[in-house]
């Protein structure tokens, strides 16, 4: 155990081992990670706990299954093979519950500055104002919800553009657009379809992305041969009007009629508080500097973990590998070799 780790847990908290910045799903299982090697940790979020999940899609259901989200050992048990979002959010305030992790929810991480051998962290705590701790080390894992790609089209601020879905109710017997070729945008154009919208999705490759839901996809397929939902494949928004979105095509210029515009680009990860403490991203994948095996950045002490590792794939860290995170970050802490990466359902399909 490096010398900075050594001693008791300090009973009035002055000095944190592990402080975490995201009460996300790979942020909880770092805090039970550190708990388990001894260190006291404690977790900032400025939202509620997981709230990433908790603005999913209402009805949303995951890809993997409830054993493979599940954090610390302690069992999913659902009824049905793919847990839902409202399964997941009970899910994870069972795991705060049980393993006691010491989550301070909406309190916003504003700073982190290095101190000697430990930081000084300064957020921002809703009910309390300013705050102060210090930590030997830090893990960033604030996710990438609330940073959307934009189109950076005119009009995209209009109040009717959404880059969040949640449920279709507010667009029923109206014509809307969905911008888009994932999950997220084909998911939501079936359930906007559903809800009694008439719906036109436009995207600007050929067909959607690859990873897509294998129970989503002939779904779509056949709302779009039926003529259910319309499509402008090889189509890129132009502008954004009040009641009309404009798109290009090999065809040229269309105007599609639009009382509601759902744009679900993705997100792209928050590197804030990475680049102010001097950590380099990529500029061309995002990714911040970090050794793999360890994912440390070039700043010592300080982390990275969730989907801020993958930078702007975030195909590529799911809760699935994320969750195991905090034990490459502890073995590190405690001087012992990296734990082996475990396989995603995805490539166990393949």
């Amino acid at each position: 155990m490096p010398a900075s780790f050594q001693g008791n847990v300090n009973p009035n908290n002055e000095m944190i081992d592990l402080l975490i910045v995201g009460a996300g799903p790979c942020g909880l299982a770092a805090s039970i990670s550190a708990q388990r090697a001894g260190l006291n940790t404690l977790v900032l979020d400025g939202a509620s706990v997981v709230g990433t999940i908790s603005h999913y899609p209402t009805y949303a259901t995951f890809f993997s299954t409830a054993e493979k989200l599940s954090l610390g050992g302690l069992p999913f048990v659902i009824a049905t093979e793919k847990p839902t979002r409202r399964d997941a959010l009970a899910y994870y305030r069972a795991v705060v519950r049980h393993f006691e992790i010491p989550v301070h929810q909406y309190e916003r991480v504003t700073s982190i500055e290095r101190s000697g051998d430990a930081f000084v962290v300064h957020s921002d705590s809703r009910a309390n104002g300013p705050q102060v701790h210090q930590a030997r080390a830090v893990v960033i894992a604030t996710g990438y919800f609330g940073s959307p790609n934009y189109l950076r089209v005119p009009g995209e601020d209009l109040p009717h553009v959404s880059h969040v879905y949640r449920e279709g109710h507010e667009a029923f017997d109206q014509d809307v657009v969905v911008v888009g070729g994932g999950n997220s945008a084909a998911e939501a154009a079936l359930d906007l379809w559903r809800t009694g919208a008439r719906v036109t999705l436009v995207h600007f490759g050929p067909t959607f992305d690859k990873k897509i839901k294998p129970w989503v996809l002939p779904d779509f397929l056949n709302r779009e041969k039926e003529g259910s939902i319309a499509t402008r494949w090889e189509s890129r928004v132009a502008r954004i009007g009040r009641d009309a979105v404009i798109i290009t095509s090999p065809r040229g210029e269309e105007r599609l009629r639009a009382d509601r515009v759902y744009v679900m680009t993705g997100f792209a990860p928050n590197m804030d508080l990475l680049r102010q403490v001097g950590v380099p991203i990529d500029p061309v994948t995002g990714i911040p500097a970090h050794d793999p095996e360890t994912l440390e950045t070039t700043v010592p002490g300080l982390f990275i973990a969730g989907v801020v590792v993958a930078g702007y794939d975030a195909n590529k860290v799911f809760i699935e590998n994320g969750r195991f995170h905090g034990d490459k970050i502890v073995a590190r802490l405690l001087g012992r070799g990296a734990p082996p990466e475990p396989r995603l359902s995805a490539e166990l399909d393949t």
